[in-house]
């Protein structure tokens, strides 16, 4: 049989990464049915090891436990408050003791999106607390995910390697060792040597018994990151990448092999309410990579589209099983495998997606809150240590999180039109116009995926009164840190831009509808053809001119040509804006009376 040609630069890589062990036979599979409850069950020959595997994703610096809308998990019906670090810490120690006491060694995993999009307990220290404690709550290897590359490839590797700051230092005075366990980064290839930038692959023994990981993010992770920070990688194919260094672990004898993959999929829209372990309707991209996996690829942890799930899928030869801890540390996933000892494969994968509660029973099946509704949260439930080093930064930024900014009337929220458009995509386009009107801004537009949170009007996490918004609140509405630039496009430039919203126009992967101030109006028809969309596209009631020049404002995400609106990059006479987009959010928020909801009429679709 022919063995995989490899270049001696990926052979050497692969010997640092791992540990020698001695080859084994590949053993003949019984493939169950596609589409399943996730549970596996292969042939066996000979006696077996068994072991855990702790998982999550998407935890988005979320050190405190979610509030407002995200504060519940609902699954199969039941809404029960979950998350915060000192629970997930709880959690996971709950759970190896419990596979400790059956024998079963654990190693516990990630799936990218650790840091980046963050609360402001973590962003405002550039996500150093939320290594720290990843570190504490015993994270063994993690893919990298696109956030991790927010602020560049140069700070993703100082979260790896440790170090102060470049520019910040260490803000908290007891410096930064960086990250205890290990980034892996397959297919983030540096374009001057041909190299991941971090290790691929990284083989953990259980009870003697290698499991090899290969780490990767989604191929589109350049399309959704600022481009300035990821100009000297590229992200390569995530199926030909895995079975690449699939094929090295199989020549170092490592057979049970796991992809910790920052791509995911979601339950059809038939099962609005499904349980955290569902798998009903299931569709999405991670279908398509694991149709293509080497069938050693057992197990596939992924992550991305922030749902859970828990799934058996068809890989190449076999099948795999396929889970996801939905976002923000309220779940953990918890896999149970086994490996025949004689063959090196894995016997067996079970997994189910567990709650990480956090909480006060009422004692009637629901959940105690306190007199303005907010669910309690459980002391007794607490992880200490993790609990004293989120205390520490959380005491350190409370004097800024919890000043008052300004004022709203009601909630404002993402939830967007048929057209797309947003009551709260059309406020931060407003504050964005608002300012930059002295660099001759002329009109804003605000990409909706930099808008992570609504603004609750009865939040009151620093004890500020209804309609009142805090810094921190603001910060978890718009958390990037991202430029105001303002810059010079022809009408006809413009309309291009729009026309670049809709799926496979210029190169755009996915329909993503821009926010856009007061003044600009348009329709687009779900019908026309591409390039052909827009319609009645006008400023302040006048007809836009495609020969006339005006000012645009956006992020310098949009302006650099992030979300795929390469045609952004085309402008001329850029200027920046004093401070990042959170200032003018919070400007606007403080300049008078209280905000309203926008109206969410600037954009109108047609069939």
């Amino acid at each position: 049989m022919d063995r995989p040609r490899l270049t001696a630069a990926a052979i050497a890589l692969a010997v640092v990464a791992t540990l020698p062990v001695t080859a084994g036979s590949t053993p003949a599979v019984a493939a169950p049915s596609a589409y399943a409850p996730a549970g596996v069950t292969y042939t066996s020959h000979g006696s077996t090891i068994k072991g855990q595997i702790l998982s999550y994703n998407d935890f988005h610096g979320a050190i405190d436990p979610p509030s407002g809308s995200g504060a519940v998990v609902n699954a199969g019906g039941t809404s029960t408050p979950a998350g915060g670090v000192e629970y997930l810490a709880t959690y996971l120690k709950k759970l190896r003791a419990e596979a400790k006491a059956e024998g079963r060694e654990t190693i516990t995993a990630g799936a990218g999106d650790l840091i980046g999009a963050s609360p402001l307990v973590s962003a405002a220290f550039h996500d150093e607390p939320t290594i720290e404690l990843m570190n504490q709550i015993g994270l063994q290897v993690s893919s990298v995910g696109n956030h991790e590359f927010d602020e560049g490839v140069t700070e993703l590797l100082r979260m790896q390697r440790g170090g102060c700051h470049p520019t910040d230092g260490c803000q908290d005075g007891d410096g930064f060792g960086g990250a205890k366990f290990r980034y892996l980064a397959a297919n983030t290839i540096n374009n001057k040597t041909g190299l991941p930038i971090l290790p691929p692959i990284d083989i953990r023994l259980v009870h003697g018994v290698p499991v090899g990981f290969v780490g990767a993010t989604l191929e589109g992770t350049a399309g959704i990151v600022n481009p300035a920070g990821i100009s000297d990688v590229h992200f390569a194919n995530v199926v030909q990448t895995a079975n690449k260094w699939s094929n090295v672990l199989k020549l170092l004898g490592v057979k049970a092999q796991v992809l910790l993959v920052h791509e995911g999929g979601q339950q059809g829209a038939a099962t609005p309410t499904p349980g955290v372990s569902d798998c009903t309707n299931f569709s999405g991209p991670i279908v398509d990579i694991v149709k293509g996996l080497n069938p050693e690829f057992g197990l596939v942890v992924s992550g991305h589209t922030h749902r859970f799930y828990s799934c058996t899928l068809p890989n190449a030869k076999s099948t795999s099983v396929v889970t996801s801890a939905g976002t923000n540390g309220q779940l953990v996933t918890d896999i149970d495998y086994s490996i025949d000892r004689r063959t090196g494969k894995f016997a067996q994968i079970t997994a189910k997606n567990v709650i990480v509660e956090n909480g006060v029973p009422d004692g009637n099946g629901g959940w105690l809150r306190d007199a303005n509704g907010v669910f309690l949260k459980n002391p007794d439930t607490v992880d200490k240590a993790a609990k004293k080093i989120a205390d520490k930064y959380r005491t350190a930024v409370a004097p800024i999180a919890n000043r008052i900014v300004g004022s709203i009337t009601g909630d404002i929220t993402r939830t967007a039109t048929p057209a797309g458009e947003s009551p709260l995509g059309d406020v931060i386009a407003d504050a964005q116009l608002a300012r930059t009107t002295g660099d001759g801004a002329q009109l804003a537009l605000m990409n909706p995926g930099g808008i992570r949170a609504d603004f609750d009007a009865e939040s009151s996490a620093g004890g500020e009164a209804t309609g009142q918004v805090t810094y921190g609140e603001a910060f978890t509405v718009q958390p990037f840190n991202n430029l105001v630039v303002t810059q010079t496009l022809t009408g006809a430039q413009l309309k291009s831009v729009l026309e670049q919203q809709f799926a496979g126009f210029q190169g755009q992967p996915s329909t993503k509808i821009l926010q856009v101030s007061a003044g600009l109006t348009y329709t687009w028809s779900a019908s026309a053809p591409l390039g052909s969309k827009i319609t009645n596209l006008a400023l302040n009631g006048t007809a836009i001119d495609p020969a006339v020049s005006y000012r645009v404002t956006t992020n310098d995400f949009l302006a650099n040509g992030g979300d795929g609106f390469s045609v952004l990059t085309s402008g001329t006479a850029r200027t920046t804006a004093p401070g990042f987009d959170i200032d003018a959010l919070v400007a606007y928020l403080g300049a008078g009376a209280p905000v309203a909801p926008g109206p969410a009429n600037r954009i109108v679709t047609i069939p």
